[in-house]
């Protein structure tokens, strides 16, 4: 019987303790394992970095959600993509990422990896014939897509972009942190790999660090596997534990998190002192049918620039009192974000940098009217 979203998020990975019946598995904080003899592991446990009964419940939980046989959990989203990257390239190959991309992802491919040999192209990922231009067959070996982008909000074609990688042979690896795989499971549509900050939605309180690697494809994960356990960036058992409770009310979070945004991203569009709204669920977005044809919904996530500039993207983030100025997202609680100082300062600057008057809103589960009231008290300090 083939089990819907939810069910498998409340019960893969999550078989009832055999010897107490207990319903939720119990926290393995344990960094070792008693083995029966020299070699005789009880059921392949042997240490901490390389296995861990409460991390292996939530791969199962990961692979099961995102539609892969594969999963691996890691001690960060970038731990997670650092290792994907240095497991299946090596120095000389090529990565094409979206010209908005997380400064930290762009920070790890240009500035650490760089180091290594590792080169890359950043190109606008919704003009397929851009990225067709950007992608050196033979030479590139991966290329990296968010959608939507962060903090852009750009949509982009994942079976375009798939079908573009793979007739220069190269893999598809989707970050789909915005969307969660509630909203978009990108095997589906044509990707090889995808990777999560866990952190955010998926673990979806703001508690725990973590990062997911989710595959098909047997060898590469097996090569995958190897550098977690070699290089060590594991989730630790907390961690994982925290983040497998987050994770099996991910669908009816999302649910919420999509409505309240929209609501607040009809209202922003409608205040004189906003000059846009970037968010796939408006009509007027230039990604909204191709977002509604990829996701169940259009997530939690609205960028909003300024006619005042810098000075007034400035002045509402310091004066919200509901929504919280601080990195990250994705989690219960509304947060404020000024990409160009914050979580995207890293790539000032640069092609990737984001316009000064943007603000970030990671719009959480709270009433919707306290939301709006929050935004128009902040906006009439302008």
């Amino acid at each position: 019987m083939t089990s819907g979203f939810n069910t498998r998020a409340i019960h893969a990975g999550q078989t009832p303790d055999p010897t107490t019946g207990a319903v939720i598995p119990p926290l393995y904080q344990s960094t070792t394992y008693a083995q029966d003899g020299i070699g005789g592991l009880r059921n392949g446990y042997e240490y901490g970095r390389g296995t861990n009964p409460t991390r292996d419940s939530l791969q199962e939980q990961l692979a099961a959600l995102e539609g892969g046989r594969h999963a691996f959990s890691f001690s960060s989203g970038l731990a997670a993509e650092d290792a994907l990257i240095r497991a299946l390239l090596a120095p000389g190959d090529h990565i094409v990422l979206g010209n908005d991309a997380y400064g930290g992802t762009y920070r790890l491919i240009n500035r650490v990896l760089s180091a290594w040999g590792i080169t890359n192209a950043a190109v606008d990922m919704s003009d397929t014939a851009a990225l067709s231009a950007a992608i050196s067959a033979g030479n590139t070996k991966i290329v990296w897509l968010e959608t939507p982008s962060n903090p852009m909000m750009k949509i982009s074609d994942i079976a375009a972009v798939a079908q573009a990688a793979h007739d220069a042979g190269a893999l598809l690896v989707v970050d789909n942190t915005f969307a969660s795989p509630y909203l978009q499971q990108p095997l589906a549509f044509g990707a090889d790999i995808v990777v999560h900050s866990t952190t955010k939605y998926i673990g979806g309180h703001s508690d725990a660090v973590g990062g997911a690697v989710i595959l098909n494809d047997d060898a590469a994960a097996e090569k995958i596997g190897f550098i977690q356990y070699a290089v060590g960036a594991v989730s630790a058992p907390m961690e994982a534990w925290l983040t497998t409770r987050g994770l099996k009310t991910l669908g009816v979070r999302m649910d919420r998190h999509s409505s309240n945004a929209m609501a607040v991203a009809r209202w922003l569009k409608d205040q004189t002192a906003v000059e846009s709204v970037l968010y796939p669920g408006l009509e007027e977005h230039p990604g909204h049918d191709l977002a509604k044809a990829q996701m169940k919904d259009f997530g939690g996530m609205v960028s909003v620039s300024f006619k005042g500039g810098e000075a007034a993207a400035r002045k509402v983030a310091e004066s919200t009192k509901v929504f919280t100025l601080a990195e990250s997202l994705g989690g219960v609680e509304s947060l404020m974000n000024y990409p160009s100082e914050m979580t995207h300062a890293s790539v000032k600057g640069t092609e990737l940098a984001v316009p000064e008057n943007l603000l970030r809103l990671s719009v959480g589960i709270e009433d919707v009217e306290d939301l709006i009231a929050d935004l128009d008290q902040a906006l009439k300090q302008l």
